[in-house]
């Protein structure tokens, strides 16, 4: 409790850890709340949780506790997976997809993740995962950071349709991004312009100034 006190006045780290995927992830108490970060960017709660529950509010927490099967790439500490369980009320199934094992470990010691009961989590690489998945979902939420980096897969052509065919009709892709120079934001139009008319697609640039979240719509 005093550690979360002085944390308003100044951050306190309470874990440090390496990982072969994300360098070096720190668990540190900030502004009274516990957060993950990598060594560039927060990872887990703080800022990135209030950027994935604005992509929530803008599909809608009613529409989204009528929701059976929601699929997260990218657990890190789980911040979203909190937001669907605490704030939202979901009870659905929750399939959590992360890479790097370290992270899960660090999610289950201090963010309790192993306590949800309708949360799954897989330890397996994202793109290998939507390969063979044979699941559909109604929402799918894109959260794949190595430090402040985006893997090349998530925008190409290939993943794109291999996401697309595991979502449900009137279901939902959130996708956060991080727009750091004009190369990213090019990179995001291109993105945008590859979705048919068989989608609905909004950009909402600038949340918390770096990122820019992408609500995907499957139309039929």
């Amino acid at each position: 409790m005093i550690k979360k006190i002085l944390s308003y006045f100044v951050p306190i780290n309470i874990y440090q850890k390496k990982s072969e995927i994300n360098k070096t992830l720190e668990v540190t108490w900030t502004n009274g709340e516990l957060v993950l970060d990598s060594k560039n960017t927060n990872y887990s709660y703080g800022s990135l949780q209030r950027i994935l529950r604005k992509g929530l509010q803008y599909i809608g927490f009613e529409r989204i506790r009528k929701f059976e099967n929601v699929l997260v790439l990218g657990v890190a500490g789980g911040s979203v997976v909190k937001t669907l369980v605490d704030e939202i009320k979901f009870k659905g199934s929750i399939t959590g997809v992360e890479l790097d094992p370290t992270v899960i470990e660090i999610a289950n010691t201090f963010f309790g993740l192993n306590q949800i009961p309708n949360l799954k989590i897989i330890n397996e690489d994202a793109f290998e995962f939507v390969l063979k998945s044979k699941d559909k979902y109604d929402l799918i939420i894109i959260d794949i950071f190595q430090d402040t980096k985006m893997p090349n897969f998530l925008f190409e052509n290939f993943f794109i349709e291999k996401i697309n065919a595991l979502l449900n009709v009137n279901g939902f892709i959130l996708f956060n991004t991080m727009t750091l120079n004009e190369d990213d934001k090019n990179r995001n139009m291109a993105y945008r312009s590859k979705f048919s008319v068989d989608y609905s697609v909004r950009m909402y640039p600038k949340v918390e100034d770096h990122n820019e979240l992408f609500t995907i719509k499957r139309l039929k």
